[in-house]
């Protein structure tokens, strides 16, 4: 057998979402003709780390704690210093790097060392509701720069290709291959029944409640408030026994604790705050519907984690969710301004327990064929070898 192809893989960080888990397989499961050498920054403060999910795999990253999401002269400075120290070591054929701070100093390092093939994957994108318009502009010519000298583009999914190509210009199509996420599905389809006990009984479920959860950073991103305001109205129209699951941390805790307190003053403990849950797939089965009411998303893994649960999802119209979710077949994605129409299918499906089997029934069917991750690590590996080869 021939050199082995040497990839660099540089995230943002590894906090619990897509990008660790598309990182962590693409260095586990590639194939014995690369070698790849797995790089990140640490947590935001408030944000889990996810390095249980690289040892589970057997991935040992190597960790640069100066690579930090938000900008800072001086630690981005360290940080790119360091990335180029390593890249000059290992002499890689790829550096590859995932979402915006890991893609700005991981390219500019490659460049500078004139690595041969520099890729970038958009797992989201900052291009709206992160920052103001002068910030948000400064951010689309620096990612512009980045894409003309960068040797190949990938979005998770074609809505991100047209948001990137056409409504934001960053580059031309040709430069950009859709390559969806991929992932370990296999543990949600498993010990259904068991899994959903346990849960039930912990949090005090009685078997006619309807359990619904939104799963996620406690941003101003994911948008709680709304979620919290579906909430309220849905209280407000249902007679039926439900109960609401707030997983996750961040920087809204206080403020989403507030409202949360206003509402079970009101209806009793409906709202629950679990803070992270380290094992999803089985607090998944003892749930009924996942929620997802975010104003930006790139493909959000608790809607793919949920079908791969057999649970319905209700999300807002935003990023790749029309990639992953069939509307009116797996679940309902409703247009962000349409807070009424989203309180009516959530109101649906917590009375028609057949119409949430039957969504069950055909999201698993859906996850189950394009988010594996060996899909993920086949089309990866052919993408690298027609860039290498060009």
């Amino acid at each position: 057998m021939g050199r082995k192809i040497k990839v660099v893989r540089i995230i943002n960080r590894f906090n619990i979402g897509g990008p660790t888990f598309n990182a962590t397989f693409l260095t586990k499961f590639l194939g014995d003709e690369f070698e790849t050498v797995l790089i990140g920054g640490v947590p935001d403060e408030g944000e889990k780390d996810s390095l249980h999910i690289l040892k589970e795999y057997g991935v040992e990253p190597l960790i640069i704690p100066e690579l930090q999401r938000d900008p800072n002269i001086k630690s981005d400075r360290a940080a790119y210093k360091k990335l180029k120290q390593i890249i000059e070591e290992v002499q890689p054929d790829i550096v590859h790097t995932h979402a915006s701070k890991a893609g700005f100093l991981g390219r500019l390092a490659a460049f500078s060392c004139s690595v041969p093939v520099v890729v970038h994957t958009f797992h989201g994108h900052v291009f709206h509701s992160y920052f103001s318009k002068s910030k948000t502009m400064v951010f689309k010519n620096i990612e512009r720069f980045l894409a003309r000298k960068s040797t190949g583009i990938i979005a998770i999914s074609e809505l991100q290709k047209k948001e990137l190509t056409i409504d934001h210009k960053i580059c031309k199509p040709n430069k950009v291959k859709v390559i969806p996420l991929g992932f370990d599905l296999e543990k949600f389809t498993q010990n259904k029944d068991v899994n959903r006990a346990k849960t039930r009984k912990k949090h005090k479920l009685a078997d006619d409640e309807v359990a619904i959860a939104i799963i996620g950073r406690l941003a101003p991103v994911k948008d709680h408030n709304y979620f919290l305001n579906v909430v309220e109205k849905l209280l407000s129209t249902i007679d039926g026994k439900v109960k609401f699951f707030i997983v996750g941390d961040g920087s809204e805790r206080a403020e989403i604790t507030r409202r949360v307190d206003e509402i079970n003053k009101s209806h009793g403990e409906v709202v629950i705050m679990t803070s992270w849950v380290l094992n999803i797939a089985e607090f998944n089965h003892g749930m009924d519907i996942i929620c997802l009411t975010s104003k930006n998303e790139g493909t959000p893994v608790s809607v793919i984690e949920a079908q791969a649960s057999g649970l319905p999802v209700v999300s807002t119209d935003v990023g790749g969710v029309r990639d992953i979710l069939n509307d009116n077949e797996a679940g309902f994605v409703i247009k962000r301004e349409n807070i009424e129409t989203y309180v009516e299918k959530l109101r649906l499906l917590v009375g028609n327990q057949n119409l949430r089997n039957k969504f069950a029934v055909n999201g698993t069917d859906n996850v189950l064929k394009a988010f594996h991750y060996n899909r993920l690590t086949k089309d990866m590996a052919n993408y690298y070898k027609e860039l290498l080869k060009k």
